[in-house]
């Protein structure tokens, strides 16, 4: 049967716009396919992953970069995800070769009717090529670049490695680009921890991150969830009875910030800018790892106890009052506080500062009980800060406060926890104890608290903000390595690391640099030296210098030993001025430490050098690994994320004498060229043969470091015995509740107790402690080094220290131990009952005593400096 004439005419002309459309789109390819990148770049492909810094043991301590992603390979993708992204975005991918052609029409007709593109049309493979290719503008012409760049995506990669780059750059909201990323953002788990319902909601972001976001949307999230459950069961990937249970299930997500998992904000920002000088760029985006020489527990330690230090000290000088005084006559009574309303402080570290989110706070506020979001609303925008959360006072009786949290939460706050608050005057005076919460507190009182105690006694308790500051530097004395370091109270308050960048007189702290100069210029730990008043008169001082102890007392001829465990300042000034400024200066050199810097007088005697608490205990490496200088370093190694190692910390030599690093090769070889930097290793091209997976990823380390002997063995050992005393008879006792007998140190006090300081060690571990305020000013009466800055040190090097045997520091040959006579310093003989043990360097031993009963006295010193 021949058709008619009409309907021929229609088929030609089909047929006509057919070929037509074809020759267009052909004519369209061979135009822009010259214009775009070639397609095979895609396989050269480098996500943006942000810097990481770790610590030894691979805890995470801090993330910089504008984007959170941890990219994963096809495998580690749960299969019900795959499902649920072709189910949302593309259910023919694994048919087409790229384009859609449904999808496509379906956008055309979108943009005759509406002038606009509404759905895009666009395939996986197409958003790839927009992703990694061109901009995200819904122009005409850019929908022909995804069309030529998703044909030939699809030419170079296979479809998983196609859904792999595409589920691991794409944006789904709050800095999550990936799946993995979003994963952790929004549940706090890897995605192959997540059920269907939680990957159905992911799967809903790629569309609209911000519309179908389950944090700042919930509602219309749940909607767009339910509808991707719907189409994996019509797709065949889940069965109705699967599909019922997920959508069921409530949406689960809140905000998860990148979690650090140790609390070291002051040296990441440290290392940070130690490592934007070896890195030229990218050090932001290029997935760099940093594993430092932070130990976490000890970091740990080093924050919690510099915190509860300043909290004590804190405490001893009176309650300045509360945040805030609200108006709460308008507000509705709340109910009875319940065992299911109160808060119970976990038993887990909190969330670290900064790390909240504004929009889930504000989503579990709109879920309360109206009565305690109207409450809540009055404090929701105050942060924590390290410990310290903020709470409201809702009710108080004589004995207890009720409190509330920005959370809805509520608590109840003991007389226990209350009682410390008398009203603080100057840092001087404090008013009197109060007897009752009203004299402390009222209802409407913005305040802070702290959690405090362990196990069954965890509970919370009024605190402050610290006015003080305080740092704590430690070092492992042997090669140098920073093992914990804290620069304040909280980073999100100050960011100045008083640790490194703080110099600050060092007061008695100082007196062993004296001490060591005199050993190693004939004094002994026996030698006598007068501790009695003296007055110096300088041109450059208006008056003269009269300076004295702390305590005011004169105690005569002194042992140096004795003179050193009681911080005896009169005796500091007498040595100085016997070896000389001069000599001195050489010493403190040879520590390391800055004298450039510091006032060529008898003052540095005292301490008035002003220094670092990272200089200061870098210093006391010295004592304590029997004198060898190290330098504090805090890189161990640099790594790209699949692990490959780039840069390694150069190795730590401990040298006698003319020491240089170890040559390689006594081998004549030809000259080669300059190594490469670390930019240039981290950006080489990866080689296109298939040996690729072989060829050895090339590790900058630098030549060793040589960490020269700067002190006689002798007189280290010699100063770490006198300084032993310090810790056990002397300024430093209170460390005897340690418990060991391996503790050496020193504490320190600047004038008007201004600076606080205690710097100590054992063979193994330095600790140096600094407290005061950034401005400098009294600490208040009383407020010793050994107050203040110990306890600090002690809960430090206490829980650093436990289960770690006393290491005490073995004694070199050429020291001696006699019995001499406490009260001259002279070789006791063996009938004198009053002798005591003190050690020598062989070679100055001290003459013998007179025979007992001659003339002369057994008690007369020989000489007294």
């Amino acid at each position: 049967m021949r058709l008619p004439i009409w309907t021929r005419f229609l088929l030609l002309l089909a047929t006509a716009g057919a070929g037509g459309g074809l020759l267009v789109l052909a004519a369209s390819y061979l135009y822009l396919a010259p214009q775009l990148p070639p397609a095979s770049q895609i396989r050269e492909v480098e996500y943006q992953i942000p810097l990481r810094i770790y610590s030894r043991d691979m805890k995470l301590i801090s993330e910089y970069g504008e984007k959170r992603r941890q990219p994963v390979s096809y495998e580690q993708l749960p299969e019900q995800l795959v499902q649920a992204i072709l189910a949302a975005e593309d259910e023919r991918f694994f048919s087409h070769n790229g384009v859609d052609l449904k999808g496509l029409i379906r956008a055309a007709v979108e943009l005759a009717r509406y002038r606009e593109i509404r759905s895009g049309g666009s395939t996986i493979t197409m958003q790839v090529a927009r992703n990694f290719f061109l901009d995200s503008e819904q122009r005409f012409l850019r929908k022909f670049n995804e069309i030529v760049l998703a044909i030939q995506i699809e030419r170079v990669l296979d479809k998983e490695e196609i859904l792999e780059l595409y589920l691991n750059k794409i944006y789904l909201g709050h800095r999550a680009y990936g799946a993995e990323a979003a994963a952790q953002v929004y549940y706090g788990k890897s995605i192959s921890e997540l059920n269907v319902a939680q990957l159905a909601m992911i799967a809903g972001l790629p569309k609209a991150p911000s519309a179908y976001n389950p944090i700042t949307n919930p509602e219309r999230a749940l909607v767009r969830r339910n509808w991707i459950l719907q189409r994996m069961e019509e797709t065949g990937a889940l069965d109705t009875e699967a599909r019922m249970a997920a959508q069921e299930l409530p949406v689960s997500a809140r905000f998860h910030a990148a979690q650090p998992e140790v609390d070291g904000a002051y040296f990441a920002e440290m290392v940070r800018l130690q490592a934007m000088e070896l890195i030229d760029d990218d050090l932001y985006t290029a997935g760099i790892r940093i594993i430092t020489t932070l130990d976490s527990e000890r970091q740990a330690y080093a924050v919690n106890a510099l915190r509860q230090g300043l909290h004590s000290y804190d405490e001893r000088h009176g309650y300045r009052g509360p945040l805030a005084k609200l108006d709460i006559s308008k507000l509705p009574a709340l109910p009875v506080i319940t065992a299911a309303s109160t808060e119970t402080t976990p038993e887990q570290p909190e969330t670290p500062e900064g790390s909240e989110d504004k929009a889930e706070l504000d989503l579990t506020i709109n879920g309360l009980d109206p009565d305690i979001a109207a409450w809540v609303a009055l404090i929701k925008d105050r942060s924590r800060i390290g410990p310290l959360n903020p709470a409201i006072v809702t009710a108080i009786d004589d004995k207890e406060a009720e409190i509330l949290f920005r959370d809805g939460k509520r608590a109840r706050l003991a007389w226990d926890d209350i009682r410390w608050a008398r009203r603080h005057i100057s840092d001087k005076y404090v008013g009197d104890e109060p007897s009752k919460v009203s004299q402390v507190m009222a209802p409407g009182h913005v305040i802070h608290v702290r959690p405090v105690g362990s196990g069954d006694e965890r509970r919370w308790r009024l605190a402050e903000l610290p006015r003080a500051q305080s740092a704590l530097v430690s070092l492992n004395p042997h090669n140098g390595a920073i093992e914990a370091m804290q620069g304040g109270y909280s980073f999100s308050v100050s960011n100045f690391n008083r640790a490194v960048q703080s110099k600050r007189q060092a007061g008695s702290v100082f007196k062993p640099f004296v001490y060591t100069s005199a050993l190693e210029n004939g004094f002994t730990p026996a030698s006598i030296i007068n501790d009695a008043p003296v007055v110096f008169d300088d041109e450059k001082l208006e008056t003269a210098w009269r300076p004295s102890g702390a305590s005011g007392k004169f105690y005569g001829p002194t042992r140096m030993r004795e003179a050193l465990y009681r911080s005896l300042n009169l005796v500091s000034i007498r040595i100085l001025r016997q070896i000389g400024i001069s000599q001195a200066m050489g010493t403190l050199e040879r520590f390391g430490l800055p004298i450039d810097t510091f006032q060529r007088d008898l003052s540095l005697a005292l301490g008035s050098a002003s220094v670092t608490p990272m200089e200061i205990a870098t210093a006391y490496s010295i004592f304590a690994n029997g004198g060898y200088r190290v330098s504090p370093w805090g890189i161990l190694r640099i790594e790209k994320e699949n692990g490959d190692v780039l840069w390694k910390a150069p190795e730590v030599v401990l040298c006698e004498q003319d020491c240089q690093p170890a040559e390689a090769s006594e081998v004549e070889l030809e000259p080669v060229s300059a190594p490469p930097s670390l930019s240039e290793v981290l950006h080489k091209e990866e080689p296109e043969s298939s040996d690729a997976d072989n060829e050895a990823v090339v590790t900058i380390q630098p030549e060793p470091l040589v960490a020269p002997r700067v002190l006689d063995a002798r007189v280290a050992w010699l100063m770490y015995s006198m300084m032993q005393d310090v810790v056990r008879r002397g300024t430093g006792h209170m460390a005897n509740t340690l418990g060991r007998r391996d503790l050496a140190g020193k504490t320190g006090t600047t004038n008007d107790q201004v600076d606080a300081w205690f710097s100590g060690y054992s063979p193994e571990l330095v600790a140096t402690v600094w407290v005061g305020f950034d401005n400098p000013s009294t600490l208040g009466w009383g407020e010793y080094g050994g107050k203040a800055a110990l306890p600090i040190w002690m809960d430090y090097m206490g829980p650093a220290l436990k289960g770690r045997p006393d290491q005490q520091m073995e004694q070199p040959s050429g020291i001696t131990m006699v019995r001499i006579n406490p009260e001259n310093g002279l070789l006791a003989r063996p009938q004198n009952p009053d002798s005591v043990a003190e050690y020598f360097i062989e070679d100055q031993l001290p003459e013998l005593e007179p025979p007992l009963g001659l003339a002369g006295g057994s008690n007369a010193p020989e000489q007294i400096f």
